[in-house]
């Protein structure tokens, strides 16, 4: 007898669960779980949505939703238990986040749970633990503290002695809300920004609130504009005028900022290391109609034999800045990933000097919170390389307000920074970013 088709929700709250499988307990990014389960998929886009949405959720709520399923726990669960916990975990978040209706979070949780032949002994556990959890749960978050039990205690610590205790609950409260939906426009940021019902931001990014298929809207597919956090499109502005000259964007996969100074004029070449990312960065190009020279090489060593008028090395980092986007980042960095980091970026640092022409301009950016991968790693390099100065950034420029630069005139974002008049509206990724120019 043929098996029944699974009820309608299923198969996306399937898919959810095994993300969240790839992310916690096997270590893989979100990105790279939900690019792996979706690559020969038969989900529609919107079960493809769902399914993210509440893998992100998860990640993003684990402390709230992993401290509220334990107090109605009477016992541990058992080590042979399949995706029993991920269930669990999925159905809770939908339940106290998603509005999701709780006859249909719990009875779908239940099912999966008998799908799973390690968890099916236990589907009245999961039937009753989230009808509790229904009733009561939402209560016992507002009396939880969501900061301390989603954030990790040493990465608070870290925001803390960077900057202050204050400054560091802001920091982490708003990188546990959504991010809003950030793109950059060719041309006519005002009457794209009304098409698509959004906004133009002072920095001259347009900001949607997030939530569909971005390949839907208008102007996706007729390459009129990207996505790319109001933050992220900051450094390339920060060089000026770049028509007609020669830049050289090191690792520059996906491409966001590549696309940028192609648009405005630049003969732009860019470096990645990765193969795969320079294709998807291609690609993106492609649909843009913008053209760069794409050189797949290792930054830290490349050597084209020339130098360019502008480099901007966008290095690899912690990006503990993006965690709005990418929550999956608080379950999966550890408290010494970013010294690790930092010796990379040395490297890229010094190896990206020595493209700069004299009298150009070295921009050094990333998109970590952490100072080792931003502000000391300049002080060290101008303390060896003296043929560089800062070339301080001006509050005003760009839409930059006063309280985003440092007292070198550094860029330093925060994801509290840029405040709307509704949070699903606010904030923007943390991002630092330091313009140099050689002066000998």
């Amino acid at each position: 007898m043929p098996r029944a088709a699974p009820p309608a929700g299923l198969p996306a709250r399937e898919a959810a669960v095994r993300l969240l499988v790839a992310v916690l307990s096997e270590g893989h990014s979100l990105d790279a779980a939900v690019a792996k389960e979706f690559q020969q998929s038969a989900l529609e886009p919107r079960d493809r949505a769902l399914a993210r949405l509440i893998a992100a959720t998860v990640l993003r709520r684990l402390g709230e939703l992993e401290f509220v399923l334990n107090s109605y726990l009477e016992r541990p669960l058992p080590k042979r238990q399949g995706a029993l916990w991920q269930i669990l975990l999925s159905g809770a978040a939908q339940l106290l986040f998603l509005e999701t209706p709780p006859h249909a979070a719990v009875g779908l949780a239940v099912e999966q749970a008998r799908r799973d032949r390690h968890a099916a002994h236990y589907d009245k556990l999961v039937n009753a633990l989230l009808r509790r959890l229904a009733r009561e749960g939402a209560a016992a978050l507002q009396a939880s503290d969501a900061v301390a039990l989603n954030i990790p205690a040493w990465l608070l610590q870290r925001w803390g002695e960077a900057y202050g205790a204050e400054a560091a609950r802001h920091i982490a409260a708003a990188s546990l809300a959504e991010a809003p939906l950030d793109i950059s426009v060719k041309e006519a940021p005002e009457a794209w920004a009304a098409r698509l019902g959004g906004a133009v931001l002072p920095t001259g990014s347009v900001r949607l609130a997030a939530g569909g298929r971005i390949e839907d809207l208008p102007g996706y597919a007729e390459g009129v504009w990207w996505v790319q956090d109001a933050a992220a499109a900051l450094p390339v502005r920060l060089l000026g005028p770049v028509a007609g000259k020669s830049v050289v964007d090191l690792c520059a996969a996906p491409g966001g900022k590549t696309a940028q100074l192609a648009a405005a004029g630049a003969d732009v070449t860019a470096v990645d290391l990765s193969g795969a990312r320079l294709k998807r960065l291609a690609a993106n190009l492609e649909r843009l109609h913008l053209a760069a020279q794409l050189v797949e090489a290792d930054a830290a060593t490349w050597s084209p034999g020339r130098t360019f008028d502008a480099v901007l090395l966008d290095a690899p980092c912690t990006a503990t800045g993006t965690i709005r986007r990418h929550p999956d980042i608080l379950r999966l960095k550890r408290p010494d990933d970013a010294a690790a980091l930092a010796d990379i970026q040395s490297r890229l640092l010094d190896n990206a000097a020595g493209l700069v022409a004299p009298g150009g301009t070295l921009l050094y950016c990333t998109c970590s919170l952490e100072p080792e991968e931003g502000a000391r790693q300049i002080e060290r390099f101008l303390a060896h390389d003296r043929r560089f100065a800062r070339s301080p950034i001006a509050a005003g420029v760009c839409g930059i307000a006063a309280e985003w630069l440092t007292p070198h005139g550094e860029l330093r974002t925060l994801p509290c920074h840029l405040p709307g008049e509704r949070p699903e509206l606010s904030g923007m990724d943390g991002f630092y970013a330091a313009r140099l120019t050689r002066i000998g």
